[in-house]
């Protein structure tokens, strides 16, 4: 037993002599282990950014779905596939599914488009929200008020405007409540400012009441675009909308399943998972050919070290192994540094207002760890090849 405990450590002594041969090898030649470095971290950082710039574009397609916090289900036309397609129901739908058993309270939601324009000429289309005149609910949530109150809104002609959307309207100027604007011939007056959620399209947010927003795009047969509705919780969402759909032939769907249906939509239906995917599959290669060609050659130059360590009694598994902590250390900096980028990429770009709120999620510097160690292991299969079938003899020739 004491022999065989002898024997282990002795072992575990000469491999982690043999992992410090194996960097002070690595780090010789500073150019190349530099090269491999950069090599590395370039293709993680344009992984990481592309992956995490094309989340970001797609979660802005549900910011509205996300700002509505107060209803946990969305109420629709059956064949309605994503928020920005819209086919308006009837008023009496509204109490259809107020009388469905396990629904709290359901209210009104128009969403809509309108033309505001400004007392100086300046003008837009806006994004128009009109929530319930009793109860407002789907009015921004108190902590992302910027001034005035949700309260507010009760008041003739009030409107609350996203941040973003009264600097468009309001340049260079600080923001202040009171101003106004004209929507459709109708006068709208600021009585709050919202750090609304950035919108996959760019229009300004406007919150106002239902019977408000009615006036200012004109009325029509139909306006009631969605009907938002608080489930009981004793009651399951999936029983919930179950029970809505049977009892109104209506589509119910809880908050995450319909801004996943409309992510599912623009990716389906436009070319953002093309380019973006495009873009991270030529990161991959380049990051595997630069970082294989650069460790091939680093190899290649080094074969007289691994022919005198072979000389000397190393064996080929213990040769492979030297590798492997070559390509670990190289992809672990590299990553690192890739990472630090990309942090600091977004730190920058997110005091923007046209790319505020996109971040670098979890499961993107996941997912890259995953690719990199990918990217780096393949690149040292080309180089352990060398290896093996290396001649200790080559230590000896001229």
């Amino acid at each position: 037993m004491e022999m065989a405990g002898q024997t282990r450590t002795t072992r575990r002594r000469g491999l982690d002599s043999l992992s410090l041969v194996a960097l002070r090898m690595l780090s010789g030649d500073r150019a190349k282990y530099l090269a491999l470095i950069f090599a590395v971290a370039f293709s993680s950082f344009l992984i990481t950014q592309q992956v995490s710039i094309f989340a970001g574009i797609l979660n802005r397609t549900r910011s509205q779905i996300l700002d509505i916090t107060d209803a946990d289900l969305w109420v629709m036309d059956p064949a309605t596939q994503y928020i920005d397609e819209i086919y308006p129901l009837n008023d009496y739908d509204l109490y259809r599914v107020r009388s469905v058993p396990g629904v709290l309270w359901a209210a009104p939601l128009y969403k809509g488009q309108a033309v505001a324009k400004t007392p100086e000429g300046n003008f837009r289309v806006t994004l128009l929200l009109g929530v319930d005149d009793a109860t407002l609910a789907g009015s921004p949530t108190t902590d992302k008020m910027i001034l005035g109150s949700v309260d507010r809104l009760r008041e003739p002609d009030a409107i609350i405007i996203d941040r973003v959307g009264y600097k468009t309207y309001f340049p260079n100027q600080s923001l202040e409540l009171g101003r106004t604007l004209e929507l459709n011939d109708h006068r709208a007056r600021v009585v709050g400012i919202v750090e609304a959620s950035a919108l996959y399209q760019t229009f300004p947010v406007m919150y106002t009441r239902y019977s408000q927003a009615l006036n200012y795009v004109g009325r029509q047969r139909r306006m009631l675009s969605f009907v938002l509705a608080k489930r009981n919780p004793a009651v399951s969402a999936a029983d919930v909308t179950r029970s809505i759909q049977a009892a109104t032939g209506l589509k119910a769907m809880t908050s995450d399943q319909f801004g996943m249906a409309t992510i599912l939509f623009y990716v389906r239906h436009t070319g953002i998972p093309v380019s973006f995917g495009l873009t991270a599959a030529i990161a991959i290669v380049v990051g595997t050919v630069v970082a294989g060609q650069t460790f091939y050659l680093f190899t290649i130059e080094n074969l007289k070290q691994f022919g005198a360590l072979k000389a000397i009694g190393v064996t080929n598994r213990r040769l492979v192994g030297m590798i492997l902590v070559q390509a670990l250390a190289v992809a672990a900096m590299g990553y690192a540094m890739g990472m630090g980028l990309v942090s600091m990429f977004f730190r920058a770009f997110d005091r923007q207002d046209a790319t505020r709120g996109i971040e670098v999620p979890w499961q993107a510097m996941g997912a890259t760890s995953v690719v990199v160690l990918v990217i780096i292991v393949l690149a040292s299969l080309i180089s352990i090849r060398k290896v093996l079938v290396l001649e200790p003899a080559i230590v000896f020739r001229g």
